[in-house]
This record gives C-alpha cells, sequence and structure tokens, in this order.
C-alpha cells in the first residue's frame, strides 16, 4: 500500500472544505486515518488536520493527491516537482500535473516558486526561476511540464479574510428568497471597495440585459466608472445596437413591450450598417448609433470581448469569432499589464456559457457574483469549481437597476444619451 500524510489548514468546517476532502478519498478507493485534528474556537481561528491516506500503488497516489489538492490539501513529503518536456505541440505530458485556481507553488531544486496566472484546468511549465499556468493549446515542444505528484502545494481560499467579506450572509445555499434590495446593497459596496482600492471590475453579460430593458441602467455604471471590461457574444452588442438604431429589441418596442411591424428584420438591418461602415467606431463616427452599451464602452476606453459562436447573425465587424484567441484575450483582460492589474471583481448577468467559461479563467482570488432568473445558471457556475462564487437568482434588469441607483445615480438622466431605449423611436434604415 503506498501511504502519504497529507494537511488541511483554514476554515476547514464551516466551509465544508473537510468533509468535501473525506469524500474524495472515500470515491477515489482509498483510506484515510485522522492523524491530528485542530479546531478553531473563535470565529477568525484557523483550524487543522492531518490525514494518513493509503491505496494500492504508486500511480494511483499521485492522481489522489491531485485530487486532494484540488481541496487545497497538501502532501506533507517534501521532494521537488517532477519535470517532464513536452514532446507534442498542444499537448502535455501524460501525467501532467491539472491546475486548480487556488494559488500555487511548485518546488524545484529546493526553492518554492510561485505560479503566476492561477486558473484551473490548466498545467503549469517552469522556466529558469519561474513558474506559470499554461493552457493546453499554447503548449510547444520542449517546454518543461509540472507532473502530478509531489513537489506541488495550494493554499487553501480564505473566506473569512479581514473582518469577513462584504457579502457573507450570502455564502449559504443558493435561494431566490433572499431579500434583494439587502444583495444588491451588499453588492454594491463590494464594488465601491474594489475600485477604492484601485483594482477593476468585469461585467460578462448576456442578451437578457438588453431585452429586459436595463441598457440604459448599465450605461450609466459605465460611465459612472463602474464597468471597466466587458465580456459577452454578438447577440449583446447587436441588440444594443438595435435598441438604440430602433427603440426594440428582438423586434419588441422596450418602452411598449409590443412588438414593431417588420421588427423581426431590425437586428439584421442593424448588424448590416454596422458591418458596412466596418467597426464600432466608425459607425458611431458616422452617427449610426449614438448611445448604448457599445458606445459608452467604445467613448470611454473601457476593454471589451464580443466573442462568436456558430449562430451569430453577421456577426458584427469587432466580433472575435476565434475561440482560441477570445480566450487569449479575456485573460489579457483578467491579469491586465502584470503589474497589479487584475481584475478584483467579476459580476455574471443573464449567461450561462460565458459565465462559465469566465469563472474557469478567474482565480479563486476575485470574488464572482452571478446573477439570473434560473437558479440552474447559477448553481451550475457554483459546482464548475469556482469556489468564490455567489448566486443571486433574481431578475437581471431589475438587480442591475438597483446597482445603478446606488453607485451612479448621477448618470442615470444623462442628457448625452439621446436615444434612450425605452422611449427610442423607430429609425427607418433600409
Amino acid at each position: 500500500m503506498a501511504s502519504e500524510t497529507v494537511t488541511l489548514k483554514g476554515h476547514i468546517l464551516d466551509s465544508l472544505s473537510l468533509p468535501r476532502l473525506l469524500d474524495e478519498i472515500v470515491e477515489f478507493g482509498a483510506r484515510y486515518e485522522i492523524l491530528d485534528l485542530q479546531v478553531g474556537i473563535k470565529h477568525e481561528d484557523v483550524s487543522f488536520v492531518k490525514l494518513r491516506v493509503q491505496i494500492e500503488g504508486e500511480d494511483d497516489m499521485a492522481r489522489l493527491l491531485d485530487r486532494l489538492q484540488q481541496q487545497g490539501a497538501n502532501a506533507d513529503t517534501v521532494e521537488d516537482a517532477e519535470l517532464t518536456r513536452a514532446d507534442v505541440d498542444g499537448a502535455f505530458p501524460a501525467g501532467f500535473y491539472s491546475s486548480t485556481n487556488l494559488e500555487t507553488e511548485v518546488r524545484v531544486a529546493g526553492k518554492w516558486i510561485r505560479v503566476d496566472r492561477t486558473e484551473m484546468d490548466c498545467g503549469i511549465i517552469v522556466k529558469d526561476d519561474t513558474a506559470r499556468t499554461i493552457p493546453m493549446n499554447e503548449v510547444q515542444t520542449g517546454m518543461s511540464v509540472v507532473m502530478a505528484g509531489l513537489g506541488i502545494r495550494v493554499t487553501p481560499l480564505d473566506t473569512h479574510a479581514g473582518d469577513k467579506q462584504a457579502f457573507e450572509f450570502m455564502t449559504s445555499d443558493v435561494s431566490s428568497e433572499k431579500p434583494k434590495a439587502l444583495q444588491v446593497e451588499q453588492v454594491a459596496n463590494l464594488m465601491r471597495e474594489v475600485k477604492k482600492s484601485g483594482k477593476r471590475i468585469l461585467w460578462v453579460a448576456g442578451p437578457a440585459v438588453v431585452h429586459t430593458g436595463s441598457g440604459p441602467d448599465l450605461c450609466a455604471l459605465i460611465r459612472g466608472g463602474f464597468v471597466d471590461a466587458l465580456f459577452a457574444g454578438n447577440g449583446v452588442a447587436a441588440h444594443d445596437i438595435e435598441s438604440n438604431m430602433f427603440g426594440t429589441s428582438l423586434g419588441v418596442h422596450l418602452d411598449k413591450g409590443v412588438a414593431a411591424e417588420h421588427g423581426h428584420e431590425h437586428h439584421i438591418r442593424a448588424i448590416n450598417e454596422v458591418r458596412r461602415h466596418g467597426s464600432f467606431e466608425a459607425a458611431i463616427d458616422a452617427g449610426i448609433f449614438n448611445g448604448g452599451i457599445v458606445y459608452h464602452l467604445v467613448k470611454r476606453g473601457a476593454d471589451y470581448i464580443f466573442g462568436g459562436s456558430v449562430r451569430d447573425d453577421g456577426p458584427l465587424p469587432d466580433v472575435v469569432t476565434d475561440m482560441r484567441e477570445v480566450q487569449s484575450r479575456l485573460r489579457d483582460i483578467i491579469w491586465g499589464d502584470g503589474d497589479g492589474d487584475l481584475i478584483g471583481f467579476c459580476i455574471v448577468v443573464g449567461t450561462m456559457l460565458h459565465g462559465i467559461a469566465t469563472g474557469n479563467c478567474l482565480p479563486a482570488s476575485v470574488p464572482l457574483v452571478c446573477v439570473d432568473i434560473n437558479q440552474a445558471t447559477v448553481t451550475k457556475l457554483m459546482d464548475r469549481g469556482s469556489f468564490q462564487s455567489i448566486g443571486i437568482i433574481t431578475d437581471v434588469g431589475l438587480f442591475i437597476r438597483g446597482l445603478a441607483e446606488r453607485l451612479a445615480p448621477e448618470e442615470m438622466s444623462d442628457p448625452s444619451e439621446d436615444a434612450d431605449v425605452r422611449t427610442a423611436g423607430a429609425r427607418t434604415i433600409t
């Protein structure tokens, strides 16, 4: 039997880290023995557990240790990490270490090296005295790749940092019966603190933002400086521009809630007009649209990515259709210029796929709030390994309006927004 002792530290009971760790061991077919357990007395005290795990075979032990590190547990044996040269472009060597989104270190030549750009479901490469995560498709032959096993340690996420996190009250099970005004207030407070710290806020949005008529409220937040970057699909940009050219979204009047005559053509005519000018900026300069989410992102110089999909109409000229490029640009936005410019907070509103994609790329240290009327969207993101995510079940439009009223009230009736989509009339574009 292969045997190893592992240690887990932190708030391991109230965060359920210890029960999850024990479940992982049993489900893998291994055995465990608790050698030491020290439980903190005060709320801010950390706890400590040392386990001996046993399983047949060294290979199975390496895989088990890999899985236990997903829960923040580290082996006590101190050895250098095993490094293997990549022998194929775009693939890791068999037996590579699959990274978590927790802070990670690898031991090389007797020294622990911090891993840069922590991200789940990647590998780790070592070069000189540095280590970083790398997605599979960026691997090049000859890179030095960290293998699963010893010489790797992770730091569990501290869910009780400081004087409790600003929205610790929401860390229980996702429910639609929580007080919405309190949730909005807590998220608004957190966003203020993030901006005061000099960090950036990333929004991940779905078309519901436009369909619910909350586009002007998001514009107020952009003008107020609470949207430093936005990640969305072609549909968000298309219907946002449609709403500012025709006053409709999916052909439905946003101020009346009724279908416009020939309204089903509006989004494709809007896309066509922008494509005729070649870019968002050129269409804005030509006066094709003079308000909305896209307009204010461009005018403010905020970062944005609109990623394409197989179902897109057009797509719009600034939409990125190469998925590898979308992933690369998203990572660049998250990590900034590498000089302390990391995204400090992420809010996902009305989108499952873009939300999960972003959650997979974020380090666990970045708080993530997912807002959706559908509970399945929220729980799926949380179940995909984004330990830091908080779910709020509510109407996206009402939630964004509440944030705008608290964070940017002076921008709610900006006179430069000459095509407020709540009262915009249809334009004739042929």
